[in-house]
């Protein structure tokens, strides 16, 4: 390992059961093929704002579970409703600009699919881009992306390197499942 401080360090450091330690070694930097995958993992960048990501990975099926297993079309449809339910729910991030957003998001991506198929199609579309050709792209079509939720975003689901440092030993599992930065 490195000996620089860093994600890699910290979850190699924890126990075989930390939250830290299973998202590293399983989700982060890995490439999610679901739509919905996509757009939870969007939803939880976006919560994590301001917000330590111990946070938003103790809520991570709290989040799932109040955005109806994170299912783009059902999301896209909440009404009043639905916000005052999430806005009362303790399991999450009670935020509504964050609740709005991840409402809007969903209408977006809905679009998306219509024109191009999917949401993965369309970030396919538009690899490779580097990190502030993303931002651009994502502040112009969603709400609540600035640069840092973004680059996570596409960090952590294989559009952009840097999820892992080539001597972590998740680095090799990740490459092969072909992350979209590594194929071309």
């Amino acid at each position: 390992m490195e000996t620089s401080n860093s994600y890699c360090n910290f979850a190699y450091n924890q126990k075989e059961d930390n939250i830290h330690k299973l998202y590293h070694d399983t989700q982060y930097g890995f490439p999610i093929y679901s739509d919905n995958e996509l757009f939870g993992r969007l939803i939880l960048e976006i919560n994590q704002a301001g917000l330590s990501w111990d946070i938003i990975l103790k809520k991570q099926e709290n989040f799932r579970t109040a955005y109806s297993n994170f299912d783009i079309k059902s999301v896209a449809n909440y009404n009043q409703t639905d916000i005052n339910r999430l806005l009362n729910n303790t399991g999450i991030i009670r935020n509504k600009l964050k609740i709005n957003a991840a409402i809007h998001n969903a209408s977006v991506i809905m679009k998306i699919k219509q024109k191009m198929g999917s949401f993965q199609l369309w970030l396919d579309h538009h690899h490779p881009k580097t990190k502030d050709q993303w931002v651009k792209l994502f502040k112009k079509t969603f709400k609540f992306t600035g640069g840092e939720i973004t680059g996570e975003f596409l960090m952590s689901t294989g559009y952009l390197e840097g999820a892992h440092h080539k001597n972590c030993p998740i680095f090799s599992k990740v490459l092969k499942n072909n992350p979209m930065w590594y194929s071309n």
